[in-house]
């Protein structure tokens, strides 16, 4: 039996930043999804499509609006988004309604080069989540797998909370 691929779009956010002393400030470099996935064994097949390399307080709705296309336009029915936390719902909500998929959006709250990174447990949750969730939009943050559109992130707490 062969396994459809999970399609992973990378979107940029805090998952791929990198820290550069001369600069003092992070920036968003290549994806590490492939790195995450080779470390973490993971044998199902995916394919990686970088889509943009933005801080989600830099996205608008053009940048929700292009990737919504990306997803409707694939022939991948389990889809998982790499996506900044700040913004993440509301690339959820662009996502709403396409037919047909599932969808998961995953980000972390420090950078995946970080040894004490949320994103390798984030990731992994994500990809489990789309093999099994049926269509729709989620998002997997803080260990727990949210519905798009019933949750928000609590800057203040620094985690994803249910609403």
């Amino acid at each position: 039996m062969t396994q459809q691929p999970i399609l992973v779009l990378t979107t940029g956010g805090t998952i791929d930043k990198q820290y550069f002393d001369a600069s003092s400030q992070y920036t968003i470099v290549g994806t590490m999804v492939t790195r995450l996935f080779e470390l973490g064994r993971v044998l199902h097949p995916f394919e990686i499509d970088e889509v943009m390399r933005k801080d989600s307080l830099e996205m608008d709705d053009a940048d929700r609006a292009a990737i919504a296309a990306r997803v409707a336009a694939s022939d991948a029915e389990r889809i998982v988004i790499t996506h900044g936390t700040d913004t993440m719902t509301e690339t959820a909500k662009a996502l709403a309604g396409i037919p047909g998929k599932t969808i998961v959006l995953v980000g972390a709250l420090a950078p995946a080069r970080f040894a004490e990174s949320d994103a390798t447990f984030n990731l992994g949750m994500a990809f489990a989540t789309v093999q099994v969730a049926q269509p729709g939009v989620y998002i997997t943050m803080n260990g727990t797998v949210f519905e798009a559109g019933k949750v928000v992130k609590d800057r203040e707490a620094g985690r994803f909370v249910e609403i």
